[in-house]
């Protein structure tokens, strides 16, 4: 019989220690349920902050939504005056500014070279027809024995022969005398047309070869009005559509013009359409060379509503002006408009707005597209007013 205290007795009687891997078990998860209790009670992180912009709602501001571009007066006809020759300048008689009549001498070359040609070519002419001369009185005489029966008749066919040769050269000759004079007038260079002198390109004493420009002359008549036009304005100009043409140096005065000529094609470099317009009765307090203002009223500039705002919501996406509208979400979009016109404080936007829309006034540079934002009312609104 086993006693109570013998090592069988002690192997017979259950266990009071559980094993080892069940207790770090049971550690590992009530750990984990510790700290997915404290992940619980930990606070969401807190949503961004609405940033606040200054924008205002927009509305239609009644005005003929004209579209209005800079310009420039320019004659219709401009052209280089220069000489046909080349030659050292030793006058000059026309100043930039100066008014010349048609045929009037503005510059003159120094005519020794010229003049030496020309008594050359006029030597070989007179040479020329000296030859000419005895040829025909050889062959005046050549005729006559021969109808004597006198010389051969080959002879005869050479005498008539240097006859003719005579008589060639006598012709070139008398042509090249003719050039020669030509190239002496053409060391005077006189104005082909009435008009101004808007240019000078050389001055006495200069070198100058045939062709180089020594002036521009604009010539009088007709009078042009220059317009660089974008793609949003080719909608409203036509050849034959007239506009209304204000000029800075004459306030308070306007003119009408009527386009004469379109680019069929855009300028590489600025992208732009050329258009000219001819002025009508321009009057003689139009000078050439001053700005001007073309308001397009064509149906396809008024045909939609226009918008007035600040110069300072005006933005840019690419090449194409913009504005950052603010939608019902409170976020922003970055929208293409097309700008009627540019004035001192504000911009007249003739599409891309409707009547209501919240535009943003101030920082369009600090903000980005898709972003929340908090809209306020201008400080001062009177500094946003058009």
């Amino acid at each position: 019989m086993n006693r109570p205290g013998s090592r069988a007795a002690q192997a017979l009687r259950p266990s009071s220690r559980r094993p080892v891997p069940l207790r770090r078990a049971a550690y590992a998860l009530v750990l984990s349920s510790v700290v997915l209790l404290a992940a619980c009670q930990k606070k969401e992180a807190a949503a961004p902050t609405p940033r606040p912009v200054v924008a205002t709602a927009v509305q239609a501001d009644g005005r003929p939504n004209t579209m209005t571009l800079p310009a420039e007066v320019q004659s219709r006809y401009s052209t280089p005056l220069s000489f046909r020759i080349a030659g050292k300048i030793v006058e000059r008689r026309v100043r930039l500014g100066d008014t010349v009549k048609s045929g009037e001498i503005v510059a003159r070359l120094d005519p020794a070279d010229a003049q030496k040609n020309a008594a050359s070519a006029q030597a070989q002419l007179d040479a020329a027809q000296h030859r000419l001369v005895y040829a025909k009185q050889q062959l005046d005489r050549d005729r006559a024995q021969a109808r004597d029966n006198l010389i051969a008749q080959a002879q005869l066919e050479q005498t008539e022969d240097s006859y003719a040769a005579a008589s060639a050269q006598r012709d070139q000759a008398a042509q090249q005398a003719a050039l020669s004079k030509d190239q002496l007038q053409y060391a005077t260079l006189a104005a082909d047309h009435a008009g101004v002198i808007t240019a000078e390109q050389a001055d006495t004493g200069q070198n100058v070869s045939a062709g180089q420009a020594v002036y521009n002359l604009a010539w009088s008549g007709d009078i042009d009005i220059i317009v660089d036009a974008p793609e949003s304005a080719l909608a409203a100009l036509a050849v034959g559509q007239t506009a209304k043409v204000t000029l800075a140096a004459l306030p308070g005065r306007s003119f009408t013009a009527r386009v004469r000529e379109l680019s069929p094609a855009a300028d590489p470099q600025s992208r732009t359409w050329r258009a000219r317009l001819t002025l009508e009765n321009p009057g003689t307090d139009v000078r050439l060379g001053m700005t001007a203002d073309v308001a397009l009223n064509g149906n396809a500039a008024q045909s939609a509503a226009s918008f007035t705002v600040p110069a300072t919501a005006l933005f840019h996406d690419g090449n194409a002006p913009a504005v950052w509208v603010v939608r019902t979400d409170d976020v922003l979009e970055l929208r293409r408009v097309q700008v009627a016109r540019y004035e001192e404080r504000t911009v007249a936007i003739s599409n891309g707005l409707k009547n209501g829309e919240r535009v943003v006034l101030q920082g369009v540079h600090t903000v980005t597209a898709g972003e929340k934002v908090r809209v306020m009312a201008p400080l001062h609104p009177e500094d946003f007013a058009s």
